[in-house]
């Protein structure tokens, strides 16, 4: 099977079920099939895959409990709906997980969380914070706030960046639809199955005609432009059909099932090359040589003890350059702390930054994984 591991850790992966499996036909949830979708989960759980989960289902939620028969048209309806239906939803999932001993948490993001540098540090944080003390976040966009011409405009698309925010393995895109087909097999009986392509062939969109149903706002098309997303993190993206019987477990133990879509690199090669082209540099970090052995030879996180000078007034998370004392650089990375804060624990062992800030947010001065040599 070729997922990307990590060193060190566990597979990750986010698991995005479509709103067309999760509720009958517009009618309230389906629970029944949650049921077994939340016992897959905690079995997979239980063989050490780290998930977090992107969930639909809200607004088809609320739209049952108070008796309307179609989506309302008015956005403040909406935003109010999404609110009500986000309590039955994660109501519906925190019970169920909690049948394995396993708690959930809610995590609701706008598309100012995950552009805005800063928020996407906390978001990514409290994600990898989440997944530390074995909970399993459920995420969704944040419809109460969320304006349409900000939306990420259906879940596939959320999936797809969560995918990117916590690196995950796979990305795992659960439809009514058994996967994607060479033509839209509802007109071509002789439509073919594909069962596995690159994320970035550019004949996967025409194939993908596109077409959702009533309930979801994402057709195939946007599942395939979903799987390109990922690929940039590294991620293989699977869609499948949510009805087959043990579907996740089938995935994990690497069956033929749905369509497999690969990124072109591994995972931290993407990432790496994605903060290289990404990013303009906003500061500069002056080392000692010691730190440039140690990030050269070990390939090891910058501690604040081999900072020597900082220039420059960048904000966490963005992207700085590391020179030596010549002023050559020899990488660069995102940084978890600002400038004014970097300058007050630089050349400090990691054990002093909460008593010389107030707090700590990470040891480390840039994260190794967020850190490329030049």
């Amino acid at each position: 099977m070729t997922t990307h591991q990590h060193t060190n850790r566990c597979q990750r992966w986010v698991i995005k079920i479509g709103s067309a499996l999760l509720t009958n036909d517009g009618k309230g949830l389906n629970l029944d099939s949650l049921d077994t979708w939340v016992q897959q989960m905690a079995q997979l759980r239980e063989s050490g895959i780290e998930l977090v989960l992107v969930s639909s289902g809200a607004v088809a939620e609320v739209m049952t409990r108070l008796g309307w028969a179609e989506r309302p048209p008015e956005l403040n309806k909406l935003q109010a709906a999404a609110a009500v239906g986000q309590m039955g939803l994660i109501q519906a999932y925190e019970s169920r997980f909690q049948q394995y001993g396993m708690h959930t948490a809610q995590i609701l993001l706008t598309h100012d969380d995950l552009s805005n540098r800063e928020r996407y540090l906390n978001a990514r944080s409290t994600l990898r914070t989440l997944l530390e003390m074995g909970v399993v976040p459920v995420v969704n966009e944040n419809d109460t706030v969320a304006m349409d011409e900000v939306r990420f405009g259906d879940n596939d698309t959320l999936g797809a960046l969560v995918a990117n925010l916590v690196e995950a393995d796979q990305l795992v895109i659960l439809t009514d639809q058994t996967g994607l087909y060479d033509k839209d097999p509802r007109h071509n009986p002789d439509a073919a199955l594909i069962h596995e392509a690159q994320a970035d062939d550019d004949r996967l969109e025409a194939m993908a005609s596109g077409k959702s149903g009533s309930l979801g706002r994402g057709g195939m098309l946007t599942k395939v432009r979903a799987a390109r997303l990922a690929a940039r993190s590294g991620t293989t993206t699977t869609i499948a059909s949510g009805q087959l019987p043990e579907v996740l477990m089938a995935i994990a133990s690497g069956k033929d099932t749905g369509t497999r879509l690969l990124p072109g690199q591994e995972l931290l090669a993407a990432r790496k090359q994605w903060l290289a082209g990404q990013l303009q540099v906003r500061g500069q970090l002056t080392l000692d040589a010691g730190a440039i052995n140690v990030l050269r030879e070990s390939g090891r996180s910058l501690l604040a003890v081999g900072v020597k000078a900082v220039a420059g007034d960048f904000a966490r998370g963005e992207m700085v350059a590391c020179v030596d004392e010549d002023g050559k650089e020899v990488a660069r990375g995102l940084v978890n702390y600002q400038a004014s804060e970097t300058e007050l624990i630089m050349g400090q062992p990691s054990h002093r930054i909460e008593e010389l800030l107030g707090y700590i947010d990470e040891p480390e001065l840039i994260h190794r994984d967020n850190l490329i040599l030049v």
